[in-house]
């Protein structure tokens, strides 16, 4: 892919506006538009199989379930401001509660003792069910096994601290060794080719114009699948083991050097097919179809936006379902983050006056749930969760280091501001990318909280630097005393949950391989998952968590590029990604 426009780059260091940040008025209502015909019906590629092939699902972000409630939830302010859909999709019902077993019928007169005490605990157990049950539809988690995990290697779904154990474990022997590592293309000019996925067996990764499909036994090429133009976007997200890429119609030429990035595809990652493709019309381009920023998934929902317009299409078919219309007020959909559920920053107004609305929606319709007004005067905000929802932002252009962000917003089934994070000391490593609302990073969410590192600082050792693991209560907006140390010359990265447990990545000191951990979301008690050979440690260090992509599930961590180029100096090798495995 050619190199996307830059995204804003955060502004130099400040200090917070008099009175701090405190939570906007009451949400007003965000002006209706009019109804929006429906995307362009996608070319279908190569058709899904009536019965895909079986096996496990890919590894990553959550998928479970839609959220928020799917009717507008009363004093959300504003009015739902997409068109009608067609044949909406009814949203996923939560499964009926468990049935507690039933004792045994009494076996004769001397049973009877032992009959009302079994019933007793029958019915003790029903309620213990019942229960849990509905802390399931409160947590969005069944505790199950076969949760639709997705990129990066987690199960999806949070576990409260203390609850089901995360599916990682210690291998007998955490000492890793090089399992592959795949030579980079090289073409002349930069190319974008971020974009992996892990499954049990397949490790998938985007080339340039391609995706390709990696046996993780042996690195063998299990299957390629082409593309017209170069890939321009993909989510992180995977849903009935489908996932979805963004790529441009065409090769540049030297008369188009940059084909607009408007087609959006779903990959089938068991069978190595691209499943359906197309495209939509733009609010603001005409019969030209609309071009794309980011793609993302919710459910049965793949959704793609940009500041030419948004569209929403059936993951298994691409049917079209919703788009958005631009209004005289100048709104549009600048975004949508997906996962468990979906959601969107939408900017109204024009030129300076403009102002930012994160809203969740029902995936199947495109209607708002729930809408929170930002501040005035943010330029761009981001997400860093859909469930809850967290919405990033730099405020008063306070953002240090770089990030991009100075505060959080923890935002209710409501649209009410539950919690209010703070960032702007500077002492926090999270990031996030300015005009792309679903590209934070260092930032997990799970047991009630969200975890972040803070920024690397001197150690104990002279010229050592180090860093930890923090976190923030989600219902008070506080820092908890959370901290888990990466170690001398050493720093950590958060990658995602594992069910009440962080999974991180601690990059390389001089004399050692990089490691993973499992943190205990509790204790922050650290499991050694993996560590790699000190062999590999000059090659490991090419890689870093700003620029690369971290995918580890199950004993195998995938390191990779986000970008393709030629090598500067003649000789030079450089690989497109890297792997480990501990199993």
């Amino acid at each position: 892919m050619s190199t996307p426009p830059p995204p804003h780059q955060p502004p130099e260091w400040g200090t917070p506006p008099p009175g701090g940040f405190g939570a906007p008025p009451p949400v007003p209502p965000v002006p209706p538009t009019a109804p929006q015909q429906p995307p362009v019906p996608p070319t279908v590629q190569s058709p899904a199989p009536a019965a895909p092939p079986q096996g496990q699902p890919a590894y990553g972000y959550p998928q479970q379930g839609y959220g928020y409630p799917q009717q507008p939830a009363a004093g959300a302010g504003a009015p739902p401001h997409y068109g009608a859909p067609t044949a909406p999709m009814q949203a996923a019902q939560p499964p009926a509660p468990m049935q507690a077993p039933q004792p045994p019928a009494p076996g004769g007169a001397g049973n009877d003792k032992r009959s009302q005490l079994m019933i007793v605990g029958a019915a003790l157990l029903a309620i213990a069910l019942i229960i849990a049950g509905g802390f399931w539809y409160v947590s969005g988690d069944d505790g199950g096994d076969d949760k639709q995990p997705t990129a990066n290697g987690s199960p999806s779904g949070d576990k409260p601290a203390g609850g089901t154990a995360g599916s990682e474990k210690a291998p007998a022997n955490t000492k890793s060794k090089p399992l592959f590592n795949q030579p980079s293309p090289t073409p002349e000019e930069i190319v974008d080719v971020a974009g992996s996925w892990l499954t049990d067996s397949t490790y998938v990764k985007s080339d340039v114009a391609k995706v390709v499909g990696y046996n993780t036994v042996d690195g063998g090429k299990k299957w390629e699948i082409p593309f017209p133009g170069e890939l321009c976007g993909e989510t992180k997200h995977v849903s009935d083991n489908k996932t979805a890429v963004l790529f441009r119609p065409t090769q540049p030429t030297p008369d188009n050097k940059y084909p607009a990035c408007t087609e959006v595809g779903v990959i089938d990652l068991n069978a190595g097919k691209l499943v359906w493709s197309g495209n939509a019309k733009g609010a603001t381009t005409g019969d030209k179809p609309a071009s794309y920023y980011e793609v993302t998934l919710s459910g049965q929902i793949v959704a793609a936006g940009g500041t030419s317009g948004g569209a929403a299409w059936n993951l298994a078919d691409g049917k079209p379902l919703w788009t958005p219309k631009v209004d005289g007020e100048g709104c549009y959909d600048s975004g949508y983050a997906g996962g468990e559920a979906l959601a969107v920053i939408r900017k109204c107004g024009h030129g300076d006056n403009q102002t930012l609305y994160a809203q969740t929606l029902d995936p199947a319709t495109g209607a708002q749930t729930a809408s929170y007004k930002l501040s005035p005067g943010i330029e761009w905000a981001s997400i860093v969760s859909t469930k809850p929802l967290i919405v990033g932002a730099d405020v008063g252009k306070t953002a240090k280091n770089a990030s991009g962000v100075s505060d959080l917003f923890v935002v209710g089934p409501k649209g009410e501001l539950k919690a209010h994070i703070s960032l702007a000391s500077g002492n926090y490593g999270g990031k996030c990318g300015g005009t792309e609302v679903e590209k934070c990073s260092g930032f997990v969410v799970g047991n009630g909280k969200v975890y972040l590192p803070s920024v690397e600082h001197q150690g104990k050792e002279e010229g050592g630097r180090t860093n930890e693991l923090l976190s923030f209560d989600l219902e008070t907006g506080k820092e908890t005393t959370d901290r888990a140390d990466a170690g001398e010359h050493r720093t950590l990265f958060p990658l995602r949950m594992d069910g009440p447990n962080v999974i991180a990545y601690k990059e390389p000191p001089y004399d050692k391989g990089g490691q993973i951990v499992s943190i205990d979301g509790k204790t922050m008690k650290e499991t050694l998952l993996m560590e790699n050979p000190v062999g590999s440690r000059t090659t490991e260090a090419d890689y870093s968590p700003d620029y690369s992509e971290y995918r580890y599930h199950n004993g195998k961590l995938f390191i990779s590029r986000t970008t393709a180029r030629k090598p500067s100096s003649a000789g030079d090798t450089e690989y497109l990604f890297i792997s480990f495995s501990a199993s």
